[in-house]
């Protein structure tokens, strides 16, 4: 990844460039291919397997060398037991990606541009209409979301569906370590086989979305599972970052919490495609029939996201399950609405833009941290602005000089 962020940065501080046309082995389906790649003369170490059997189509990953028989062997059992559904090797797969072990991350990339070739054929057999549907739940704490996705994963297991869940819990500040409770929590669902529940670490993210949740998510339909259920942590305007990723964005509202339009964000509340007054049941019934009639005046008032689909506010009880098979109707009604009027590609091919370029942000932040200009000069910095002897946006401008003139 570090390579590729020395490729972007001398990509953006020069004009001249040149094609170059390399002629490759695949290593992964042994084969040789010839491809057009706008690169700086300086930048080509060695060219990689380039790996992407969709239709005409071939992606050219810039940073991965020729693979070794061992990692061979690796990807292409993590490969076959994937697509055949084995859980323990989606597990596995998902463990590759999150790793932050350089080559390890480099061969994350190879298996996903497998996975990748392998959904675009099977979309193209379904007449290239996405074959899983992804939701996205967030929710204040104490909202019920385990439990909810709890019982609206059993019932679609039931009903013949592959649920994975990908839960992310909030890790310590000072530890580092994270409780990774919804598993626990989910103890019915966990013993489903038809179920796949990987609860993750935040890890410091904000907004409670791993950089590699996106990824997971691919991994998961590679694994034959049609409904993809990601879990958040919190509610505030770092959650559109889930938003970003999904078909349907879902916000789970708990009854009788005080004055709900005022605690949650306006932002939040406009991405919302769908809005659930969880635990309506018992004494709780008044005043989620009451938030519920508060949230459908709100949105009335925000503005559209889309043009054939109106956000719709319901009430639902995890305990009792009443109000759970209407939102999967709900939830059903947005797909179909959205896959006929060609909104719902037309969100994942954005989608795909937008983490690319968070994806290019944080690579390009972190070759920045590790420069050695940058290492040399920034404690002394620091403590200047920690005196006050500078201003914060000087010692950046005097960061940002020092690593563009090392790296001229």
């Amino acid at each position: 990844m570090r390579r590729f962020g020395v490729f972007l940065l001398r990509h953006i501080s020069r004009s001249a460039f040149n094609v170059l046309r390399v002629t490759r082995t695949c290593c992964l389906h042994h084969g040789t291919f010839t491809v057009s790649l706008p690169c700086h003369r300086s930048t080509i170490p060695g060219h990689s397997c380039p790996h992407w059997r969709g239709v005409g189509s071939i992606a050219v990953s810039h940073h991965i060398q020729d693979l070794r028989g061992p990692e061979q062997r690796l990807l292409n059992k993590l490969y076959d037991g994937l697509i055949s559904g084995q859980r323990a090797s989606l597990a596995e797969s998902i463990t590759l990606v999150e790793t932050q072990h350089p080559r390890k991350k480099e061969l994350a990339q190879v298996l996903l541009q497998r996975v990748l070739a392998y959904k675009r054929e099977q979309e193209r057999r379904n007449g290239g209409k996405p074959l899983a549907f992804r939701v996205g739940l967030s929710g204040p704490p104490g909202a019920g979301k385990s439990s909810f996705i709890e019982v609206v994963g059993k019932m679609l297991t039931g009903r013949g569906h592959k649920v994975a869940v990908l839960a992310v819990d909030p890790s310590s500040c000072t530890t580092g370590g994270s409780l990774l409770g919804d598993k626990t929590r989910m103890t019915e669902l966990s013993r489903d086989m038809n179920a796949f529940i990987r609860p993750s670490p935040t890890s410091g993210t904000l907004g409670g979305v791993t950089r590699t949740t996106n990824e997971a998510i691919v991994l998961c339909e590679g694994a034959g599972y049609d409904i993809v259920l990601v879990e958040t942590v919190g509610v505030g305007q770092s959650e559109f970052a889930v938003a970003d990723m999904v078909d349907m964005f879902v916000l789970l509202i708990p009854p009788a919490g005080g004055d709900e339009l005022q605690g949650i964000k306006r932002g939040i509340i406009e991405r919302a495609d769908l809005v659930v007054v969880t635990k309506s049941d018992g004494d709780l019934v008044v005043p989620a029939r009451r938030i519920q009639a508060e949230y459908i005046s709100a949105l009335k008032l925000l503005r559209r996201q889309s043009k054939s689909w109106n956000p719709k506010v319901v009430r639902a009880s995890s305990q009792t399950f009443e109000g759970i098979p209407e939102v999967w109707g709900k939830m059903e009604s947005y797909r179909d609405v959205m896959l006929t009027s060609g909104e719902l590609q037309g969100r994942r091919r954005a989608q795909q833009k937008v983490w690319m370029w968070s994806l290019i942000q944080e690579n390009v932040l972190c070759h920045f941290q590790n420069h050695p200009s940058v290492r040399e000069t920034l404690p002394r910095l620091e403590e200047r602005v920690t005196k006050g002897d500078i201003s914060p946006g000087l010692a950046a401008d005097l960061l940002i000089k020092a690593f563009s003139t090392s790296s001229s």
